[in-house]
């Protein structure tokens, strides 16, 4: 038999995938890859349904630790949010996972690999990218998209099989990972209508305001509340307490890789607590052209990551500046945490440029004299002074 490795999720798209290549004649193994977003209860009934539906093996890979320290740390230092709104929650995670597929791939020693992407996304572009560079020996197979399936053909050709599962479209997608959780409803396929409360998978559970301390070092968040832990186990801990308060709903309006507007609620607490607090102790710690060029070093980072382009060898590049940035950001942010929103209060750092000794901004100076002062603003003003006089005088 054709042995082939199936990026699977549990849900009709890739079901219909497992039965339809099975039918085929190939040897099906279904593959999951847990970026934050399934429990182990989730994954148990996923083995089964794979099982059930004719897969000759379930694989579920944990890379929550994976997609931290290769993506999810590099969004951190970046303060990466897609348009000034959108931490790249999902996105981010289809590059780790089309990566753990393809080396799981190879290690079985598979001829193909397929994905229940449609070929109406992004989904489609990320997995393509990532397995034609790497493996580009290993053909690709979409059923969905090469057949251009309706939701509805696939539950009858299903059904036909006796597979008789409920397929009941949720009214709202929900796709949860670490770094976040993207919401899709009809509300998000027009441009004027919000979604509902009901929508988002966390609701309003804390209303009294509280204070925290999130610290970091080296730029990762390290401690919450003066707790240590790993990084994965901070924002595990800062998602659950924070989303009790609705923190972290938007909806992000963006250009997609396939050239049309794209619209996409999300609900991420945790990320963007962590990405503002960070951004804070910059300012704080960092010269005001380190500044500059991580803000647009860092959204480019984003786009390329957004757009599937992962593995060109500028993103080693880009990472190796983001990292080399984050030397100084050490420290501890205040934050208080209210329903729907959040505010950072202040920082305490060692690294902190705002050194009392060199003066305080608009009351003193201990590091110049007046005439330094005039001196300096006279030769700044001086390519101003020659620009007026040249063209006043023409």
């Amino acid at each position: 038999m054709k042995k082939l490795v199936l990026a699977y999720s549990g849900g009709l798209d890739t079901s219909y995938c497992i039965k339809h290549l099975t039918e085929e004649g190939y040897e099906v193994h279904a593959v999951s890859v847990n970026t934050g977003g399934f429990d182990p209860q989730e994954t148990q009934q996923m083995e089964e349904k794979a099982l059930a539906l004719g897969a000759a093996s379930y694989h579920n890979i944990d890379a929550v630790q994976t997609f931290y320290h290769k993506v999810v740390k590099y969004l951190i230092y970046g303060n990466v949010l897609k348009n000034n709104t959108y931490p790249l929650s999902v996105s981010a995670e289809r590059i780790v996972q089309a990566v753990e597929i393809i080396s799981f791939a190879q290690r079985i020693g598979a001829l193909y690999i397929a994905h229940g992407s449609t070929g109406a996304g992004n989904d489609q572009v990320r997995f393509d990218m990532i397995f034609q560079t790497l493996a580009p020996q290993i053909g690709i197979i979409t059923p969905i998209r090469d057949q251009g399936l309706s939701r509805e053909a696939e539950i009858e050709y299903l059904q036909s099989k006796g597979v008789s599962y409920s397929w009941e479209k949720a009214k709202y997608s929900i796709n949860q990972g670490l770094w976040g959780t993207s919401v899709g409803g009809a509300e998000t396929l027009t441009s004027h209508q919000p979604l509902p409360e009901s929508a988002y998978p966390s609701q309003l559970m804390e209303t009294a305001p509280t204070k925290i301390e999130l610290g970091f070092k080296n730029g990762e968040p390290v401690s919450l509340n003066g707790e240590t832990d790993s990084p994965v186990a901070i924002i595990q801990k800062l998602q659950k307490l924070a989303s009790k308060y609705a923190i972290g709903r938007d909806i992000h309006v963006g250009d997609t890789i396939i050239g049309i507007k794209g619209r996409v609620g999300f609900e991420a607490a945790a990320p963007m607590i962590i990405i503002k607090a960070h951004h804070l102790l910059e300012k704080h710690t960092l010269s005001k052209w380190q500044q500059y060029q991580k803000e647009q070093q860092g959204n480019f980072y984003g786009m390329l990551l957004h757009e599937g382009q992962y593995l060109d060898p500028v993103m080693r590049n880009l990472e190796a500046f983001l990292d080399d940035t984050q030397k100084t950001v050490e420290g501890t942010v205040h934050i208080a945490l209210h329903p729907y929103r959040f505010e950072l209060e202040g920082i305490a750092s060692e690294h902190d440029l705002m050194n009392a000794s060199f003066g305080s901004y608009g009351e003193e100076n201990k590091g110049w004299s007046a005439q330094e002062a005039k001196g300096f603003i006279k030769i700044l003003s001086n390519a101003g002074t020659i620009y007026n006089h040249v063209n006043n005088n023409s």
